[in-house]
């Protein structure tokens, strides 16, 4: 159980809310891990189960079904998540997808789709990458040509999580290919809509009950009412979102590396070797002092970083730091934490195995930790 008591980024009420958190993933999401894992998808059931106890997109406001409440509060079911040791999309859904739909959807668009997502009637992705284009979103090929009242969709993109279970995706389109970047558009597809065709559920490395896919556009027409903001706008769109989405990013890599930590602490402390723990070990004691003390300043970091977010202050450089420092953090401890394991690190009974499997895509989404520290340069 994440340690909170020094903690200074959460109120009474966040803290309230974690016990709910807690609750609510002991029942409907802890016993079937492993199932979620085997099957490469996290059903329906467990985001209905979120969703009835408002831990789908709290941050919506009321008017729109939502509970109106500050990112706090998905940080806290951030880092829950990732410590219970689970890659569900929920936080793609709750930190990333809301807000292009709360911020800049029409009336009708934020009444058809906002109560769903947060009773968890409505799962959604956002499809960026393509085979071409990853971190390079300038690089998007995917068209969309108005004719008539309609808007045809042709291209692909893959990596998209959520891909398999979501009901409407955010597809980053080109719609003048000739302005770059200022031609971007984003545009809203509902599943279902002829045309668009999901492709398999991808298998990874790790991260195997995130529902991952590739999708397909061959000539999907949507409605022109469907664009999602304003045309040309959606580049600027995404990188106002950047600050927020690599917060997101942090905040699990950040509880993580404490995960992974703490099951070599606990590993350590039981197993023996040559007479005594593996625990008593210089080279153990040392190992783990390194670490606690990088935790330490980590959650300082990641405190003040959300506080400043929390603020409207966090600037895209500063959450591409913390996104970088992080995860760079979180795999070093899973990596550390499964040697400490020894052999027991290498087989898959171990938690630590998965951590292990799951942080290594962590340097790669959001933009590649290689392109986090071109940012960061940017702003020195």
């Amino acid at each position: 159980m994440l340690d909170t008591s020094k903690r200074f980024a959460y109120n009474d009420d966040h803290e309230a809310f974690r016990d709910t958190v807690r609750k609510v993933f002991a029942e409907h999401m802890v016993p079937y891990l492993d199932k979620h894992e085997e099957e490469g998808i996290v059903g329906r059931e467990a985001w209905k189960a979120l969703g009835e106890a408002g831990m789908l997109c709290p941050t919506v406001a009321e008017e729109n079904g939502g509970l109106g409440l500050d990112f706090g509060f998905n940080c806290v079911i951030a880092e829950e998540l990732s410590y219970m040791g689970s890659s569900a999309g929920f936080t793609l859904q709750n930190d990333i997808t809301v807000n292009y739909y709360e911020r800049l959807g029409t009336e009708e668009q934020k009444q058809k789709y906002l109560p769903g997502m947060v009773s968890g009637d409505i799962i959604t992705a956002i499809a960026m990458t393509e085979p071409g284009a990853g971190s390079d979103l300038q690089g998007v090929r995917t068209t969309a040509k108005l004719d008539g009242d309609e808007w045809v969709i042709n291209g692909s993109k893959t990596y998209i999580t959520n891909g398999q279970n979501a009901d409407c995706v955010i597809v980053v389109c080109k719609t003048d290919p000739s302005q770059g970047a200022k031609g971007t558009s984003l545009i809203l597809v509902d599943a279902g809509t002829p045309g668009f065709e999901r492709g398999r559920n991808l298998d990874k490395i790790g991260q195997h009950a995130a529902d991952t896919s590739e999708l397909f556009f061959n000539d999907c027409r949507v409605p022109k009412e469907n664009l999602l903001g304003g045309e040309g706008r959606g580049f600027i769109h995404l990188m106002e979102e950047l600050p927020q989405e690599r917060l997101s990013i942090a905040v699990g890599a950040q509880a993580g590396a404490q995960r992974a930590f703490d099951e070599a602490v606990n590993f350590t402390k039981d197993r023996k070797a040559f007479g005594k723990t593996v625990f008593e070990f210089q080279n153990t004691k040392f190992t783990l002092a390194d670490l606690a003390a990088k935790l330490q300043v980590g959650w300082a970091h990641l405190d003040w970083a959300i506080q400043r977010h929390l603020k409207g202050e966090l600037t895209t450089d500063e959450a591409s730091a913390a996104k970088l420092w992080h995860t760079d953090l979180q795999w070093e401890c899973c990596d550390a934490a499964l040697q400490l394991h020894g052999g027991a690190g290498y087989m898959n009974e171990y938690p630590i195995a998965r951590l292990w499997r799951d942080a290594r895509v962590q340097r790669i989404y959001g933009g590649t930790n290689e392109i986090m520290k071109e940012v960061v340069s940017r702003a020195i």
